[in-house]
């Protein structure tokens, strides 16, 4: 999505940017690790199928995506890729049944050294916010894979509701309506700070 192509997203502990084409070889390596790949439910790629995904995050419409930076590290040395940490994303649709625009969220913090930081909770607030601020939606969801209790947890501190569990799939779906006291305890969460983002 070209919405934020030009809009970095600053917090106390991580900055959001973009996924541009010089993040795709540090991203690549992480995706190197099954594990990571089993927590986040995705497939092995090539280094050349992997700058075609950010193409595609880039361009499709549906899809919305930041590189999380640790903010510290990026202070220190301006140095986006020493500072990557992980990504957040969101996968727009509209639910039929219910009539709504929906936004699924997703956080990765790829590193063992990074995680338990405060990282991803920032990074996802923050992410939250600015898609509520800039889109249509009425609901956020989550799918996540039922033994990641970490990430689990992780959405239930944002109040999201556990909705469904699909075992043959080992899926657990949570969802948050968009609601006035919702957006109100978000409000008191983070606060959203944007800058503009030259990729250059």
């Amino acid at each position: 999505m070209r919405l934020n192509e030009h809009t970095k997203l600053l917090g106390q502990r991580v900055v959001l940017v973009p996924y541009e084409a010089r993040h795709v070889p540090k991203y690549h390596e992480w995706m190197s690790c099954p594990t990571l790949r089993n927590l986040t439910a995705s497939d092995e790629l090539s280094l050349s199928e992997e700058y075609e995904m950010q193409q595609s995050w880039r361009q499709d419409a549906d899809k919305l995506t930041f590189i999380v930076l640790c903010a510290k590290t990026y202070a220190k040395t301006n140095d986006e890729i020493a500072a990557m940490v992980g990504d957040t994303n969101l996968f727009l649709h509209y639910d039929e049944e219910d009539k709504q625009h929906v936004a699924e969220a997703e956080i990765m913090i790829a590193t063992s050294e990074a995680r338990g930081k405060g990282y991803g909770r920032e990074a996802m607030l923050l992410m939250l916010k600015y898609a509520q601020s800039n889109l249509p939606l009425a609901k956020f969801q989550a799918k996540i894979d039922m033994d990641n209790l970490v990430s689990l947890r992780l959405f239930e501190s944002f109040q999201f509701i556990e909705v469904r569990r699909v075992e043959v799939f080992h899926e657990v779906t949570l969802e948050r309506q968009i609601t006035p006291d919702w957006l109100a305890w978000l409000d008191a969460q983070v606060t959203l700070r944007c800058e503009t983002y030259n990729s250059s």
